[in-house]
């Protein structure tokens, strides 16, 4: 039997919660809203979306960014891509790109502000993920994150509980100890806050110069 590779097991996950994922995600929405506070956006800014999913973080971004600003998403899950696509064309607003694309290899049409990290888990282990999304942001774009995390070491088995909310939707449930670090290496004056009684997460900080794209640098089209 061939092994599947991470993304292609998330894809799978997500095939099974794509027509329930926006009634489940009811209950994380003021951490969503929350987290995007955190990029502190203003008008004329271009913000990433990463994993978008279905595209519940497009209306809050497209409010912040005003009417020069732009808001860029991708998902790789072309069941929760669907999703977003419908809610793209409700929307109908030509300051919103979106693609089908896994963060590996997705390229972005301009550099970016500021980049949103929201339960991205598996993007967010993914070193070759990280890499490509900061590096076509600008110099000190504003970086927010949010998603789970073990409790702390000392509360032992109440981590299975954190595990077992993780598995249905996550190639790597059991990667939960510091899930951000990977991110906040690129980052300055990254700060970091627990919520959901220790078992969750909000973070942001501000992108290194050295992680940023080059300036001058635009993406391309997908």
């Amino acid at each position: 039997m061939t092994r599947l590779s991470d993304n292609q097991r998330s894809i799978e996950r997500y095939r099974h919660h794509a027509a329930g994922y926006d009634a489940s995600a009811e209950r994380t929405m003021p951490l969503r809203l929350r987290t995007i506070a955190l990029l502190a956006l203003k008008p004329g800014d271009v913000v990433v979306d990463v994993g978008a999913g279905t595209g519940l973080s497009y209306e809050p971004l497209l409010a912040q960014v005003g009417a020069t600003g732009r808001v860029l998403a991708f998902e790789q899950s072309p069941d929760m891509f669907a999703h977003a696509r419908r809610r793209a064309e409700r929307l109908a607003d030509a300051r919103l790109w979106h693609v089908n694309a896994p963060a590996e290899t997705v390229t972005l049409p301009e550099p970016a502000d500021a980049v949103l990290f929201n339960y991205v888990h598996d993007i967010s282990r993914t070193p070759a993920a990280v890499d490509n999304i900061l590096r076509q942001a600008r110099p000190g774009a504003r970086i927010a994150m949010a998603g789970m995390k073990f409790f702390p070491w000392w509360t032992g088995p109440l981590n299975l509980l954190a595990w077992l909310k993780n598995r249905p939707y996550n190639a790597r449930p059991a990667d939960l100890w510091q899930p951000w670090d990977r991110v906040a290496r690129h980052c300055e004056r990254f700060e970091l806050q627990a919520t959901q009684w220790g078992m969750g997460y909000i973070a942001c900080g501000v992108l290194r110069r050295e992680s940023a794209a080059a300036p001058g640098r635009q993406g391309e089209s997908a």
